[in-house]
């Protein structure tokens, strides 16, 4: 009989944005080398906005509005739209070995943590359930939202766990597009989301109950033994450095922002079941018939996360009638999944780009 894998759990309390994110990336890194053990962490963040890899930084968050109020401004390792957090929701994340647990694909651990997540809120008195593909609702309210992805031999899945809720300083922190909320008919994005204290009132658990009864789905759900251990001081010291030379800076929180630079710009952007895709396309050429530049931004969640970034690189110097069998032939030969759209709708998006310019041939 397989024993029952076991899983180190930490908290690491209240931090800032960029501060998280880096323990994340450090856990990571260290679960690749075996520096760490398969980690279950909880987390909370001061208030914070945190916007998704592949997104277009003012696009999507007022950054003068969170300036001046003292919010921290984070890029995430995951994908997925922006969010506004403070010490009122939980962060949870699960960092093991991918073959550990014997998912298929992306998409089926999806399924698999979130429905173990959700066994967990049930054991609380939330009847939440899975709502493809990555969130957990509670009749027809996200109360949580995840992503993750692969990183080699490593799985790495996130979710956020809302406790209370601050609509108005979220509403004013993030640039929310209406679009968005037409498609399901909602006034403000508070219509969409449920708390933890709105179900619960005056019976809403402490924290540390809601943390036992996460893990308790997990151990259930998963088949998995959660351990309560510690925190080391290399791993303060890992994550510190990380932070200082990567996440922490203002380069990798602005490292996707409005295209700029000479010549015109043709941009499309298409909304899916599975989330938005943005493409922002500059051309060059006698005949503008040939790709100089190409940004794919979006809410979207794919692992590898740079997968992107390799193909706007192949992209590069493509003439636009060769586009669609460039991005095919990519497809076809890179260890791509998608959580939250497909191939062709990235396809579909650049497409639409490229017909934006009147003399694209």
């Amino acid at each position: 009989m397989d024993s029952i894998p076991e899983f180190r759990v930490i908290d690491t309390g209240i931090r800032g944005a960029r501060a998280n994110v880096a323990f994340d990336q450090m856990l990571i890194e260290a679960r690749k080398e075996g520096i760490i053990p398969n980690t279950i962490r909880f987390l909370r963040f001061y208030p914070s906005v945190l916007i998704g890899r592949h997104q277009i930084l003012s696009h999507e968050v007022n950054l003068d509005y969170c300036l001046g109020r003292g919010i921290e401004v984070g890029r995430r390792i995951t994908g997925g739209g922006g969010l506004y957090l403070d010490q009122n929701q939980i962060g949870w994340e699960l960092v093991f070995d991918r073959n550990l647990l014997r998912f298929s694909d992306l998409g089926d651990a999806a399924r698999q943590i979130c429905e173990a997540a959700a066994l967990g809120l049930n054991k609380l008195g939330v009847r939440a359930y899975y709502r493809p593909r990555n969130d957990i609702e509670v009749e027809g309210r996200k109360i949580s939202g995840t992503g993750g992805f692969f990183d080699g031999n490593v799985l790495f899945y996130q979710g956020t766990l809302l406790i209370d809720f601050d609509p108005e300083t979220m509403s004013a922190a993030l640039r929310i597009p209406s679009s968005k909320l037409a498609k399901r008919e909602l006034a403000s994005a508070g219509q969409r989301i449920v708390t933890m204290r709105a179900l619960l009132g005056n019976k809403l658990p402490d924290l540390g109950t809601i943390y036992q009864g996460l893990l308790d789905g997990f151990a259930e759900g998963l088949n998995i033994l959660p351990l309560w251990g510690e925190i080391t001081e290399r791993e303060e010291q890992l994550a510190e450095g990380i932070y200082h030379d990567e996440v922490g800076t203002e380069a990798f929180v602005r490292m996707l922002d409005e295209p700029r630079g000479e010549g015109k710009i043709a941009s499309a952007a298409l909304t899916r079941p599975g989330g938005t895709v943005r493409v922002d396309i500059r051309l060059e050429g006698a005949l503008q018939n040939r790709i100089r530049e190409i940004l794919i931004t979006g809410d979207f969640f794919v692992t590898p996360p740079r997968i992107i970034l390799d193909l706007e690189a192949s992209l590069r110097g493509v003439e636009v009638k060769d586009t669609a069998f460039v991005i095919a032939q990519f497809f076809r030969s890179a260890p791509v999944q998608f959580l939250s759209l497909k191939p062709e709708d990235i396809q579909d998006a650049i497409v639409a780009a490229l017909q934006a310019f009147p003399t694209s041939s």
